[in-house]
């Protein structure tokens, strides 16, 4: 099966500076066909191909993570900080439009902790390589939902 709009498909990949510092790895199933669930210039990539197709796409940083956004960092009293919760931890709190956001505890110092909402690798290019596992049709349910259930997908 040839990879189209509503396949789910698995791949293993690895992301890497454009120099080829390890970034992430790892293995993932996607609902194939614009649902957003991988970049879009992956999704072009790998659109028609077949289970064993491999290929390694640049990802400029529009591509990617987008750019950074300065607005997204912001500085709490230590305080107001929940106990247990180090640097490279997560906590959940309101974003500027006032929707939940994830923040990462990026510093603690003194008495003040500062997190960031942006996603690690924002404003950064990447090398994803990839390899395609398995092509599938998606069920119903999972078109519904809008991506892949199961093994390296979605868990309800």
């Amino acid at each position: 099966m040839n990879i189209s709009k509503d396949t789910a498909v698995t791949i293993t990949y690895q992301v890497t500076s454009p120099q080829g510092k390890p970034l992430d790895s790892g293995s993932v199933a996607y609902l194939h066909g614009g649902y957003g669930n991988i970049f879009p210039k992956i999704e072009a990539a790998l659109e028609g191909q077949a289970a064993g197709f491999a290929t390694t796409v640049d990802l400029a940083v529009a591509d990617a993570f987008g750019e950074r956004d300065e607005s997204l960092v912001r500085t709490i009293p230590k305080s107001e900080f929940p106990p247990g919760v180090k640097v490279g931890g997560q906590l959940q709190g309101l974003g500027n439009d006032g929707q939940p956001q994830v923040f990462n505890v990026v510093k603690i110092k003194g008495p003040e902790v500062q997190l960031d909402a942006n996603h690690p690798l924002a404003g950064q290019a990447l090398r994803f390589s990839c390899k395609v596992n398995a092509v599938r049709a998606a069920t119903a349910e999972e078109i519904t939902h809008r991506h892949v259930h199961g093994e390296h997908g979605h868990q309800h």
